[in-house]
This record gives C-alpha cells, structure tokens and sequence, in this order.
C-alpha cells in the first residue's frame, strides 16, 4: 500500500470492526434464543403421589429442568430466598400455586410459569401466583440493576481510555491515583442513579456504593495496568472483558440457567455478575449469598493491583534501559568526535 495515511486509517479501522463481531457473537449468542438448562425447580410434597409428580415433569423437560421435592411450603419459599431454586410448585386438586421470586429473575419467574401453567390446565384449574420476592415498584422487572451495571461499568472503562491517551505521559503512580479517584466518582453517580435519581435503593445505599466501588476500581486498575503492555489495543480488550463477556454473564437480563453454558459458566466468576448478584443480596435477599459476591469483586480489584504493579515495574525497566541506551549513544558520539579531531591534528 503506497499510502501511509491511508494504511494508517485502515489499521485504526481493526478495532471497531472486530468490536461489531464481538459485540454480535456476544449478545446475539448470550441473548437472542434462551433456554432453560437445569433450571432448578422443587415440588412441594413428601408423599408417592409427589415424587411421581415431580418425576413426571423431570421425565417430560430432560435437560431443561432440576426438579427437587421438598416437605413444605416453608421450605420451598426458603429454597428461593435463597435463590437455589427459581420456582416452587404446590400441588392442589382445587387451588395448585406456583412460587417466584422475581427480583432474583423476572425471565426466570416467566420461564417457570410457561412450565407449570399448562400442568395446573391439564387439572382444568386456575393456577396461582404468588411471589415471593418482588422488586420495588420503581423498578417492576428488576432489571434496573442491568443497567446501573452498564452505567458504571461505561463510566469505568471509558476513563481508562482517557487515562491512556491524556495521561500516557504520567508516572504509573499519579495514573493509579487518578484511577482511585475516578472509581470513587463513578461509583458516585452509580449510587445517585441507584438512590435518589431512579428509586432502585429503597435502603443500603451505602452498600450499594461499596460494590460499585469495587467493581469500578477493578475495571479501572486492570485496565490502567493493561494500557502498558496493549496500547491502542486496550480499548478491544477492555470491551471484550468487561461488555462483551460481562454484560453477558452477568444475569442482569437473563440467570445463567437460561442461557448456553459458556456464558452460564461466565455468571460463577465474573466482575459484572458479581456486582448484579450482589446488589440483588442487598436489596432483595437479606444478604443472602452476599459475601460471595464482595469477594469476586474483591478479587478483581486485587487482579487489577497486581497488573499495575507489574506494570509499574515493567515501565521502570524501560525508562531504565532507555537512559542507559541514550547514555551509551552519547558516549558513542563523544568517541567519534574525539577520533574525528585526532584525525584533523
């Protein structure tokens, strides 16, 4: 190619194509056909009559549904406060239930009324709803909280870019400073959003701030310490990791029984879904399955401090080699220029 301008324009032209087929891999994969897969359900019962019940309906789904007895409505309703179970069916001649929790996932509660409906219809009985765990009414499909994710997660990453492009001439120190700085911001807005703005928080607002602190400054750290070794390709990297792969997994949308087992696997370790799981512990589920959540979110932050630090040295080393590189061409010269003045005498 004859043009550098033009071969220059082609290369910076990678990076936003290769973000169209990720993010399209990426969503349409994780989002466009769910499926339930070992959705975990319980049948509420202890006689012959139950357990035939319940292997009826594991016999008809297969691989779509984890059906479990349990004794008593009690134990079913614990079952999911607890988010083991995503739907609790009470067997009834007259008045069959179906037991939810919303807040831990409306798609998850919607799935498991398409299951059971048609079983109460074959009774030629109404089937009755009862969940036990509902959203705000600010926030009447839960999903708020998806969104509060991508929120701070843009207000994170995009900071990374600026910090990389305006900030590429700072020691690695002030950089991480200035990345602390603009995680405590972040996480700022994201609890003004969560609160005050759009009524997500009835209470613990405080926590919620923590989380999303943490989330922040593991997104930025990590990418603070990746912009050394990446470049131009941090802004790729951090897309895949923290849109592409996160918003994905992270059950904000759509819990991982309903979606194909890469990104169900995904749900078990990564920053996004800590944070959504985490939040939902908060607000919804007594803190239940809360402290798994602070420790993901924990060790992204402490995957970010140790980037940065390797990188730091990293950078050290380079300046390092460079002074000595530039104190050796400077010892070439003045030997060259003491031959030169030889050869003139």
């Amino acid at each position: 190619m004859r043009s550098p301008a033009l071969r220059h324009v082609l290369t910076h032209l990678i990076t936003p194509l290769l973000m169209c087929v990720g993010m399209g891999l990426a969503y349409m994969g994780a989002f466009v056909t769910p499926e339930p897969h070992h959705l975990p359900v319980a049948v509420v019962g202890t006689g012959p009559q139950t357990k035939a019940f319940a292997q009826t309906v594991k016999d008809t789904a297969g691989d779509k549904l984890d059906v479990r007895t349990v004794a008593t409505r009690a134990d079913a309703v614990e079952l999911l406060t607890s988010r083991e179970v995503t739907g609790a069916y009470v067997p009834s001649a007259k008045a069959p239930e179906l037991l939810v929790a919303s807040a831990a996932s409306d798609m998850g509660a919607t799935a498991v009324e398409k299951v059971f409906s048609p079983v109460a219809a074959e009774e030629g009985v109404p089937l009755k709803v009862t969940d036990v765990a509902e959203p705000v009414a600010d926030d009447p499909t839960g999903q708020g909280l998806f969104f509060l994710l991508i929120a701070v997660s843009i207000g994170s990453y995009a900071s990374v870019a600026a910090l990389g492009a305006a900030g590429g001439a700072l020691a690695l120190r002030v950089r991480a400073l200035l990345a602390l700085g603009v995680s405590a911001v972040v996480s700022g807005i994201g609890a003004l959003l969560a609160g005050p703005v759009f009524h997500l928080a009835h209470h613990d607002l405080a926590g919620v701030w923590g989380m999303a602190w943490l989330y922040s400054a593991g997104i930025l750290f990590i990418g603070v310490g990746l912009h050394t070794f990446l470049k131009r390709w941090t802004t790729l990297a951090m897309m895949v990791l923290f849109v592409m792969l996160n918003f994905t997994s992270s059950g904000g949308l759509f819990r991982p029984e309903l979606q194909n087992a890469f990104f169900g696997s995904l749900h078990a370790f990564w920053n996004g879904a800590g944070f959504v799981e985490g939040v939902r512990s908060l607000l919804y589920f007594g803190d239940d399955g809360l402290g798994r959540s602070v420790w993901t979110l924990v060790l992204w932050l402490l995957a970010g401090l140790l980037l940065t630090a390797v990188a730091a040295g990293y950078e050290r080393r380079a300046r390092r080699t460079a002074v000595q590189a530039e104190a050796a061409q400077e010892a070439d010269d003045e030997a060259e220029e003491e031959v030169e003045e030889t050869v003139g005498v």
